[in-house]
């Protein structure tokens, strides 16, 4: 695609096991370990809903791991 011609693609936003989120285009089949959160709209509108929603960038595994070594120091 041009870089001068909009994108009109509709997107999903999409999660994986691991909390990441994405988009992926409405009318494609999530790719394989994601799912859709029920959030869809252009690309900007999707990007700014994950702005918002994904304030903790790490892993779950890894907040996870995190905290049960902060629970063990605190015993």
């Amino acid at each position: 695609m041009n870089q001068d011609e909009e994108d009109k693609t509709i997107y999903n936003v999409v999660v994986n096991h691991e909390e990441q989120y994405s988009i992926w285009p409405a009318d494609k089949e999530n790719a394989l370990g994601w799912r859709s959160v029920g959030k869809s709209g252009t690309k900007a509108e999707c990007l700014s809903y994950i702005k918002e929603v994904w304030t903790d960038m790490r892993p779950l595994s890894l907040r996870k791991q995190m905290e049960q070594a902060a629970a063990s120091k605190n015993e």
